[in-house]
């Protein structure tokens, strides 16, 4: 009697099958989504990846069902599912606010579908096919428990409340200010790449004590709604300036700005030089410096090709499991806060956009005219600086013919926002500037020499 060849058993024919399809499914996905799909937003990046699953699945299918006994019609359904979910999400590419609502609903159904696809594996695969599968099959399991529990967090946090503040229309979209303090000139305070009004938590209060100050939320971010197109500089100063009009808060401003949002204080200063009295640049960017530029080129195409995927990674919970909350040195409240707002999927979709348009950015800004004589206080963080870092700190140092240049050899340049001892030499610097406005005398030269 011949014993049977292993090699040609229904279950081994089919491993390969199994494999070959597996492997497609994960790297297809890739392919698709960092190639055709690539800067297309979530909604056709997600559509691309659930498009390369369902050719995965759909391979599971007619191969086994063209190539061995052991036909595995059932892997029909979730290529049928994945297949047209995808197809829809890539041909209506819908916005934020759809993909906000279908958070909600698409975890059970995914959930739902492990469990089945598992009961199928069971009963009608055999051999190691079924070992293979099984990861996948709790992979998406895994997914679908991540995004439910995603949407309950973020429906349940308080990071949307705009308790201390207000939602003001600027035509299309709102954006969150909150102003303490009284008092003229005001200052107003813009933040860096992804970060919001909760960063000035330390020196907000600090400010108030001598004038008004308002912080507020770019477009998208923290607690304003996106605006609905991309937004260059000139777009965030129309934006601020609509928004200081609409909510009542005249000049003139003393404008305070922490990294790149420097460089929108003098895209603002540049478009409305009437009615800014005085600026701050806390270790802020430099707009025509060639090192900055070239040193973001490489990841500002690696990251605007990623943009897409950075809210579907918030929406399974992965941006929370990889960003701790401990990573901001602020007071716990607004710790607790900004850690939320940057990890949920509206805050994670707000960062790669604005990121992807900031090299731009900062090459337009390169052409803005200088300060003049507007009191102008440079402060640089000498602490890590990346390279050539300090000296274009050098040359923001020439903006004005009324400066002063403050130098701090301990201070990195998150630590002159977030610390303690950050946030004082942030909040003096601004209150000099409005002292200086107010008084009509120049900034005391001996500050320029400060450590």
């Amino acid at each position: 009697m011949t014993a049977p060849n292993p090699s040609r058993s229904p279950s081994h024919r089919l491993l390969p099958i199994v494999a070959v399809s597996l492997t497609v499914g994960f790297v297809l996905p890739v392919l698709l989504a960092l190639g055709p799909a690539s800067g297309g937003g979530e909604s056709r990046m997600a559509g691309a990846a659930l498009l390369g699953w369902g050719i995965g699945w759909g391979l599971i299918a007619s191969l086994s069902i063209r190539l061995t006994p052991q036909g595995q019609r059932w892997a029909r359904v979730p290529a049928a599912i994945f297949g047209v979910t995808g197809s829809a999400l890539i041909a209506l590419a819908p916005g934020a606010p759809v993909m906000d609502l279908l958070a909600w609903v698409w975890p059970v159904p995914l959930l739902v579908l492990a469990a089945w696809l598992a009961l199928r594996v069971r009963r009608g695969v055999t051999g190691r096919s079924r070992w293979l599968l099984y990861p996948v099959l709790g992979v998406l399991a895994l997914l679908a428990v991540g995004g439910a529990l995603e949407a309950v967090v973020e429906a349940t946090d308080d990071s949307r409340s705009t308790a201390g503040g207000e939602l003001v229309d600027v035509g299309g979209h709102r954006l969150f200010v909150a102003c303490t303090g009284a008092g003229s000139p005001t200052v107003v305070l813009e933040s860096g790449l992804g970060e919001g009004a909760t960063y000035w938590a330390r020196i907000a209060p600090e400010v108030a004590s001598t004038t008004r100050v308002c912080a507020y939320d770019r477009a998208g971010r923290g607690r304003s709604e996106p605006a609905g197109a991309p937004r260059d500089g000139a777009a965030i100063a129309r934006d601020l300036h609509a928004l200081l009009a609409a909510a009542g808060i005249p000049g003139p401003y003393v404008l305070a700005g922490h990294s790149s949002g420097g460089v929108y204080v003098r895209v603002f200063a540049a478009a409305y030089p009437a009615e800014v009295a005085g600026v701050v640049l806390l270790d802020a960017q430099s707009p025509g410096g060639a090192t900055v530029l070239a040193r973001s080129a490489g990841a500002q195409r690696s990251i605007g090709t990623l943009a897409g995927l950075f809210p579907l990674l918030a929406r399974v919970g992965l941006v929370r499991l990889v960003l701790p909350a401990e990573s901001v040195d602020l007071p716990p409240e607004a710790a607790a806060r900004q850690h939320a707002e940057q990890v949920s999927a509206r805050g994670a979709a707000s960062f790669g956009e604005e990121f992807v348009h900031l090299g731009g950015i900062l090459a337009a800004a390169g052409d803005l005219p200088n300060l003049g004589d507007l009191p102008l206080v440079v402060v640089t963080a000498a602490s890590q600086p990346p390279a050539g870092w300090l000296a274009q700190q050098d040359r923001l140092a020439r903006l004005s013919t009324h400066l002063s240049h403050r130098v701090f050899a301990d201070l990195t340049h998150a630590s002159l926002i977030e610390s303690t001892k950050g946030a004082a030499a942030s909040s003096a610097a601004i209150v000099d500037v409005v002292s200086s406005v107010r008084s009509g005398t120049r900034l005391d030269a001996r500050d320029d020499a400060a450590r």
